[in-house]
């Protein structure tokens, strides 16, 4: 598969995100050589009904790839490998024998079938227990019971023995590669309520729980496999990687290593650690599975933070900012009192789980300082699943840092202040996509940890800890009495 002098060959990784599609090319020392992204557009129609049109994300993703092939030039013939790493928990219905979509894709973030998924609340703790996660309109199985029960074209399909569905990952495939081929990877698969974290296929006891066809879903197979060929311009290419973007990123660095937390903050924050190749089953975490080469999982525990870029576009909105967020930077550095904001935005994830929290600030303060209670939210929230997470592993040594919102200094020094632990950020931000490379290029020792590239070590902060102890209060007392 690969060139006899491995020191040419070059990786091209496809991230599928919230907002747009990167299709960049690395060389196999992690060096970024070329790069393209396209905008998506989300149809946001209520906070519960989040969704995007196939046709549209899918001509994102072929823009982007011709887009970067076109900037590499010569060198473009040694693209040897391609790889895609997607939102995990995004699904789609399409036609098995076409290809042709017949729903749109909905959003992780997307809600609308949450009632239907209450009914089984009775089988939570055996849920848990087979996937690894805990039930919630989140994951894929209530959106796709949603399309078998209110979509004519799913219907029909699933008459006529065409209906397939499952993971976005799985959709793409089908459409990008010449294959014509549908299967899933098992970190996609994960995400759908379906998926038996300890036999790493689907659950036949679930599928029958929730009434579904399981020869609807594509066949499972490994993370690294030959899932088709992608032809793109004058490259043929083979697809040997697909996975999920918080997987994906865990590698940015090399090897991911149990010493450390990893956090991606993009649309939603996610904080990882690496618990091996068993799942540990938390009370209020998830166990997620990272990467499965061959027959050899590797898994992770795992809490996330519903609300955290979309918090952010939340706020600019509702206060006005959002034509001024460029000077986010330096409300951040600025020392004030900020209130406090418990951060509901697309429902409450690990480890307290409330699907439908309303956010709501505390306090008093001009627009500004709203905005940097969001971020201060994000950081508390993540503080809570460290805390969370520390019942189960050891605590951290570091925590490495990454995705879009890790931009911000201010954000990160919080972190580190508030958790006593040191942050390391990478100058990259496309965390994504760079893991995926390293995965693409078989684990390489040449690759680079630039997690280093920028420090913050933790300072004692007595005011951070005061607002983040009456906010966690806050937020428990809401809870109780929402409840």
């Amino acid at each position: 598969m690969h060139p006899s002098d491995p020191s040419s060959s070059y990786y091209l990784a496809i991230d599928q995100g919230g907002h747009a599609s990167r299709a960049i090319v690395f060389d196999r020392y992690g060096h970024l050589v070329a790069g393209d992204q396209c905008k998506i557009r989300i149809n946001h129609h209520t906070d519960d009904w989040i969704e995007y049109d196939p046709e549209e994300l899918l001509a994102s993703i072929i823009n982007s790839i011709h887009n970067a092939i076109g900037k590499v030039g010569e060198i473009s013939g040694d693209i040897v490998a391609a790889g895609l790493a997607t939102q995990r928990s995004n699904i789609i219905c399409w036609d098995r024998q076409t290809g042709v979509p017949l729903s749109p894709i909905i959003s992780w973030q997307d809600r609308r079938a949450y009632k239907w998924l209450e009914k089984f609340s009775s089988y939570n703790d055996r849920i848990h227990t087979i996937t690894g996660l805990y039930p919630n309109a989140h994951y894929g199985v209530s959106k796709l019971r949603w399309c078998l029960d209110n979509l004519p074209a799913v219907k029909e399909a699933h008459k006529n023995g065409t209906l397939m569905w499952g993971p976005m990952s799985s959709f793409l495939c089908r459409r990008l590669l010449d294959e014509e081929t549908s299967v899933a990877d098992p970190v996609n698969a994960s995400r759908t309520l379906l998926w038996d974290i300890a036999s790493n296929d689907w659950s036949q006891e679930l599928l029958e729980l929730f009434d579904l066809p399981p020869e609807c879903l594509p066949a499972c197979v490994p993370s690294d496999y030959h899932f088709g060929t992608l032809e793109a311009g004058p490259c043929s290419m083979p697809m040997t990687i697909v996975t999920g973007d918080q997987s994906a990123a865990l590698y940015a660095a090399g090897r991911p290593k149990p010493e450390y937390a990893y956090i991606t903050i993009g649309t939603g924050a996610f904080i990882a650690r690496i618990t091996g190749h068993q799942p540990v089953i938390s009370s209020r975490l998830l166990s997620s599975i990272v990467n499965k080469t061959g027959e050899t999982p590797l898994y992770a525990l795992e809490g996330t933070v519903n609300g955290a870029g979309s918090a952010l576009s939340w706020v600019s909105i509702k206060t006005g900012l959002y034509q001024k967020m460029e000077q986010l930077p330096r409300w951040l550095a600025h020392n004030s009192n900020p209130p406090l904001f418990l951060n509901g935005v697309s429902g409450l994830g690990t480890p307290v789980w409330k699907p439908h929290f309303p956010p709501a600030f505390i306090g008093d303060g001009e627009d500004w300082e709203k905005v940097v209670a969001v971020i201060e939210s994000i950081v508390f929230l993540l503080q809570l699943n460290l805390e969370e997470m520390c019942k189960s592993v050891p605590l951290p040594e570091r925590i490495n840092i990454g995705g879009g919102l890790s931009r911000f200094d201010g954000l990160c020094a919080r972190l580190a202040n508030i958790s006593g632990i040191p942050v390391h950020r990478s100058n990259m931000h496309e965390n994504t996509a760079l893991g995926l490379a390293y995965l693409l290029a078989d684990f390489p020792s040449t690759w680079p940890d630039r997690s280093t590239d920028h420090v913050f070590d933790p300072v004692k902060t007595p005011s951070l800890y005061d607002r983040y102890m009456k906010w966690k209060r806050a937020l428990y007392t809401a809870i109780e009495t929402a409840t």
